[in-house]
C-alpha cells in the first residue's frame, strides 16, 4: 500500500533511549559513588515512568526528574529532586538507533514524515537538530496537548493536521502507540526492536525488526 505520510514515535523507536537513560544514570551514580545494575535501572524506569505520567499533566522534562528520583529511592539512593535534574539534561544527547537516520533519509524521498511525542517542544527540538538531522512536516508533542500516549490526543490531532492523506504510524510501543491506534482504526507498524509478544489489542498492521526493515517495505 502507498502511504503519503509516515509518522513516528522518536524515544525507543527512533532514539535509543535505554541506552540514553543508563548512561545517564551511571554517570550520576559515579559522582556519587552509587553502583545500580543497568536491568535494573531500566525495568525500575518502565514501571515508574507510566505512573508518573497518569498522576497528572506535568511537563515531560519533570516527569523524567521525578521519574529519576524514583527509581533511585526504590534501590536505596536518596537522590533530591534537584540532582534528579540530570536525567531531562541528558535526554538531547541520546543517540539514534544505527538504522533510523539513513532510514529517515531515504523515506524522506518518497514520504512526509512527522513524529508524535511524549515529549517537550524543546526537547524533542533537540533531538531533531542534534541526533535525526532532518526536517519533519508534522511533530505533535505531549507538551502541545498536556497529555501522553495512550490517550488518544496525539493521534486525533495527527489525523485533523493530516487531513485525506493516507498515513501509517510507526512505533515500538505496543501499549503507548500500537493498542490506541487500533482503536482509532489507524495503520500502524510495530517496530518490535524488541522482539515482544504484542500485548491483548496490540496485534499490529506491519511487524519489522527496526526502522530498516519498514524502510526497506516502503521504498522497494
Amino acid at each position: 500500500m502507498h502511504y503519503d505520510v509516515i509518522t513516528f514515535d522518536c524515544y525507543g523507536t527512533l532514539i535509543d533511549w535505554e541506552s540514553g537513560i543508563a548512561a545517564a544514570f551511571e554517570e550520576a551514580m559515579e559522582r556519587d559513588g552509587v553502583r545500580i545494575d543497568r536491568n535494573d535501572i531500566l525495568r525500575g524506569y518502565a514501571a515508574i515512568e507510566p505512573l508518573v505520567e497518569q498522576e497528572r499533566y506535568r511537563k515531560y522534562r519533570d516527569v523524567l526528574t521525578e521519574t529519576a528520583m524514583r527509581v533511585a529511592h526504590m534501590y536505596g539512593w536518596p537522590l533530591s529532586y534537584s540532582r534528579a535534574e540530570f536525567l531531562a539534561e541528558s535526554l538531547p544527547r541520546w543517540k539514534p538507533f544505527a538504522d533510523t537516520n539513513e532510514s529517515l533519509h531515504r523515506l524522506r524521498t518518497r514520504h512526509r514524515l512527522g513524529i508524535l511525542t511524549n515529549c517537550d517542544d524543546d526537547l524533542i527540538a533537540a533531538t531533531i537538530r542534534d541526533q535525526l538531522k532532518i526536517d519533519f512536516d508534522l511533530v505533535v508533542t505531549a507538551e502541545q496537548l498536556r497529555a501522553y500516549k495512550p490517550a488518544p490526543a496525539h493521534f486525533i490531532t495527527a489525523r485533523e493536521r493530516i487531513g485525506d492523506a493516507r498515513w501509517l504510524h510507526a512505533a515500538q510501543s505496543n501499549f503507548h502507540d500500537i493498542i490506541p491506534t487500533n482503536l482509532l482504526n489507524i495503520d500502524n507498524a510495530w517496530i518490535n526492536r524488541k522482539h515482544e509478544p504484542a500485548l491483548p489489542g496490540g496485534e499490529p498492521g506491519h511487524e519489522f525488526a527496526d526502522v530498516k526493515g519498514l524502510a526497506d517495505w516502503l521504498c522497494e
